[in-house]
């Protein structure tokens, strides 16, 4: 009993976002951590606007204590009152914290688009779901975006919560969604947020050194088991996983490179400003329409076998603790 109690919140949590994706029209934690960011900032600006740094670490430090103590209290009292109601409580906080789904469904859009020829709906679409500016983008720049910002985010949406809430449940889960939601709301290295922003920059930084090589692996892995081409998933990520100024970005960009067999990044404007980036993996062919399903799919069984071991390392912490 203590074993289903301890992996069903992980497996139930990951079949629900597979089933019902983003609840737009719900109330979501992520979105109510974006709106406690956006507070904060505005009042440490206020307050400190001659210590950035210093407010943006008070930010940091408050929005990860809050994120943790918030789902601890509320699955205490659960937990307290009854181990199926704590249950079904965490199922319901995982699946929060899970983006499969979500992702895919924005990819498609992109795919729709670009299968209908309509560079304007393609690039509307793309946006939604990159932070770089699309005006300039071609239809290929476009299908590059959508398949990058799917293999960065097999990571960051998908793996790397699942790797902390292997270890610590929902509440690992929350830190570390607020870490990231964090970074991409200020951790950026333009003038506004070089100094408010880097504490949260290097924080997520941290906490996905590992998530996000984990997960690179496990794309690999991944890419053996669909028959695209593991070998050469495994050939560019050695190669070109350090090759972008974030210890982390590259790694399942990488994996996923080689696996297409595609040339990924490069330069690319951000708030009308080019900013140069290497490519990373082999321009073996063009890339295509399709290939955004090819990501999707690479994306979905990479996040199986990180739930596996999630659910794997959530019953060895549970034999430990009886």
């Amino acid at each position: 009993m203590d074993y289903i109690i301890a992996v069903m919140p992980l497996i139930c949590g990951f079949v629900l976002d597979l089933i019902l994706g983003d609840p737009y029209n719900l109330p979501h934690p992520v979105r109510l951590m974006g709106k406690c960011i956006s507070a904060l900032e505005g009042f440490f600006r206020r307050i400190m606007p001659n210590s950035l740094r210093t407010g943006g670490t008070y930010l940091a430090l408050i929005m990860i204590t809050l994120s943790g103590l918030i789902p601890m209290i509320i699955l205490w009292a659960c937990y307290s009152a009854n181990l199926w109601l704590g249950a079904i409580v965490e199922t319901v906080l995982v699946y929060y914290m899970l983006a499969a789904r979500c992702l895919s469904d924005e990819c498609m859009k992109v795919y729709r688009a670009a299968e209908e020829h309509d560079l304007d709906k393609a690039r509307r679409a793309v946006s939604m779901i990159v932070g770089r500016d699309v005006d300039k983008l071609d239809e290929k720049g476009v299908l590059k975006a959508a398949v990058e910002t799917a293999a960065e985010n097999t990571s960051d949406g998908e793996c790397a919560p699942l790797f902390y809430m292997g270890i610590g449940g929902a509440v690992f889960g929350f830190i570390y969604k607020a870490a990231n939601t964090m970074d991409s709301m200020i951790g950026y290295k333009n003038e506004k947020y070089i100094e408010f922003g880097r504490f949260a920059a290097k924080l997520d930084d941290v906490m996905n050194y590992i998530p996000s090589r984990l997960s690179a692996l496990m794309m690999i892995l991944a890419a053996y088991i669909l028959k695209l081409d593991g070998k050469a998933a495994y050939r560019i990520w050695k190669r070109d996983r350090d090759s972008q100024p974030s210890p982390n970005s590259a790694q399942t960009e990488s994996a996923a490179a080689g696996a297409l067999g595609l040339e990924l990044l490069g330069d690319a404007y951000y708030f009308g400003k080019l900013h140069h980036k290497n490519t990373i993996g082999d321009s073996t062919r063009e890339i295509e329409p399709n290939d955004i399903r090819r990501m999707n799919r690479l994306m979905y069984m990479t996040s199986v076998l990180m739930l596996i071991l999630a659910v794997a390392v959530r019953i060895f912490i549970a034999s430990l603790l009886n």
